[in-house]
């Protein structure tokens, strides 16, 4: 039933039954995300992201087959070696422990890894000992700058050469910086560390992205196509009916990522206490519903917004709109009534209006043809 339901409320979106107002309110959803990205910059510039040791270097010990996953023995093994110095801790599974330091001596290493082991325990032989150095994450760090540069750059060509139309292409990068900076904001608010895992994510919300907006914009050009040859609907009008035709496939889309996402966060976070694996499912749950909030509200409306600056759409919305107007006028109404957009769209299929008509045969017999 639900399912019949969902179908019979897509199909009503598609031939413009059902129809969403999406970019005639676009301001509100502009007052939305400039509100969401103003609290996320906030957080990246008060609480900052917490780079992992892999961007930082340090020392890092692994405690096998503990006698207790609690945290504060670990942070009282390093102060007793190293009185000035911060502990990271957290578990790895059911039955392990890391511990992450600045950079220590050979001497205070060995003494934090007898600490740790007389904390949680267990012979010295089950305590890992790890040094990593800041190069590896600084490398890191400038290919990931490098391919998100690269990246920008050749979705603005593509897009370009594809739509030809530079305004969607504009319209797509400024919702994936729009996406990325959300998704960055949140992340630093949640406060967990920012690993190489989070960086792939961060990465990989950007194909999503564009992906989704892709999607959206092809059917914005099918529908804007020859907009200015008739008078019955605006580019603004045709563009929201593209919007309400593909908004169910972004949301089951959604739904379908969301769902191993929110179960490998799930199961990273609070089952494993594996960090790579919660690192990156954060960066990826976030980015995908911020990605698909900004391919339905930001991105075509965006678009709508460049393309009504030009003069020949704002001299066809306003000859559109004059004569609504006239016509209102003409049959004593105060107000103009709603237009429904889509009454007549390509592909929509017309029942049996559409199949060929049967007619008489004349031949001997009364056999019809």
């Amino acid at each position: 039933m639900a399912s019949t339901r969902m179908s019979r409320w897509g199909a009503d979106l598609y031939t413009g039954h059902t129809s969403y107002g999406i970019v005639a309110h676009r301001r509100r959803w502009y007052t939305i995300s400039a509100v969401v990205l103003t609290i996320s910059v906030l957080l990246l510039l008060v609480r900052g992201l917490n780079p992992s040791i892999e961007f930082k270097g340090g020392s890092e010990f692994t405690i096998s087959n503990a006698a207790t996953l609690e945290q504060q023995p670990a942070l009282d093994a390093v102060s007793s070696v190293k009185a000035d110095e911060v502990a990271r801790v957290s578990t790895i599974g059911q039955d392990s422990v890391r511990v992450q330091t600045a950079k220590l001596s050979d001497t205070e290493t060995v003494a934090v890894a007898d600490a740790l082991a007389a904390a949680y325990e267990v012979p010295v032989t089950e305590i890992s000992t790890t040094f990593i150095g800041p190069t590896w994450g600084q490398d890191v760090s400038s290919k990931a700058l490098r391919a998100l540069v690269v990246f920008l750059v050749l979705v603005t060509l593509v897009m370009t050469i594809y739509f030809r139309a530079w305004r969607m292409a504009v319209a797509a990068l400024v919702a994936l910086m729009h996406d990325l900076v959300i998704t960055v904001g949140l992340y630093a608010g949640v406060g967990w560390e920012v690993s190489p895992a989070t960086v792939i994510g961060f990465l990989t919300i950007l194909g999503y992205s564009i992906y989704d907006t892709v999607v959206v914009f092809d059917k914005v050009r099918e529908n804007t196509r020859k907009v200015t040859e008739q008078k019955r609907f605006t580019y603004a009008e045709m563009a929201n009916l593209a919007v309400n035709q593909t908004v169910v496939r972004s949301i089951n889309t959604s739904v379908v990522a969301l769902l191993p996402v929110g179960a490998i966060l799930f199961i990273g976070a609070f089952l494993l206490g594996a960090g790579t694996l919660r690192d990156i499912a954060l960066a990826l749950f976030l980015g995908i519903i911020v990605g698909t909030f900004s391919s339905v509200f930001i991105a075509t409306p965006f678009e709508v917004s460049l393309r009504e600056r030009e003069p020949a759409i704002k001299e066809h919305t306003a000859m559109v709109l004059a004569a609504r107007a006239e016509a209102a006028a003409r049959n004593g109404e105060s107000e103009v009534e709603p237009v429904r957009v889509g009454a007549a769209i390509p592909g929509h299929h017309l029942g049996n209006q559409a199949q060929p008509r049967r007619r008489k045969s004349t031949r001997p017999g009364g056999r019809t043809s």
